[in-house]
């Protein structure tokens, strides 16, 4: 099962859409996004994913009863952090902040997080895959970025999302 991650997108709607075309163009099954859309006007892009979207709330996300509202049309949003296991049995754990899951990771194959805004991926000490996908948005380090996993054979990796050209100015 192919998986598209994303996270902090902080309102960055232009990059949102990008995210969603390069989840269309690799062929995702799921997407799932760790925390802080910010508000609701990130939700709309959404609707042109190919497949469900699951979501948690991040530390940024104002709007909670909009978010909700604009969620429901594509799947999803909740609290962090929660787990959830795919059709071929890998169990995935998902939170905003790294922190909000230590000593919850017993028995996931893999933990999704974002709140860094860095891109890492990494495999512990017990086998159990990392994922931060980095910012989409863009706003911090200046390089938007998403992962993809592949749950058979258990892997992932970065996708930068390609650079807008800059708007001119006046």
């Amino acid at each position: 099962m192919r998986i598209g991650i994303f996270s902090d997108s902080h309102d960055h709607v232009d990059h949102v859409r990008l995210a969603v075309s390069e989840f269309n163009r690799e062929g995702c099954e799921l997407v799932i996004f760790a925390g802080d859309f910010v508000s609701p006007i990130v939700v709309p892009p959404l609707r042109k994913l190919r497949c469900p979207v699951v979501a948690c709330f991040g530390d940024n996300d104002g709007n909670r009863i909009g978010l909700q509202g604009g969620m429901r049309i594509v799947g999803p949003v909740a609290e962090g952090p929660f787990g959830l296991q795919t059709a071929d049995g890998v169990r995935i754990l998902v939170a905003h902040i790294p922190e909000q899951l230590r000593g919850m990771t017993d028995g996931a194959h893999v933990v999704i997080f974002g709140h860094t805004h860095k891109p890492n991926i990494r495999t512990d000490e017990r086998g159990v895959l990392a994922i931060n996908p980095g910012e989409t948005s863009g706003w911090t380090y200046r390089k938007p970025t998403i992962a993809i996993l592949e749950t058979q054979p258990l892997s992932a990796r970065i996708v930068a999302l390609p650079e807008l050209p800059p708007v001119p100015s006046s």
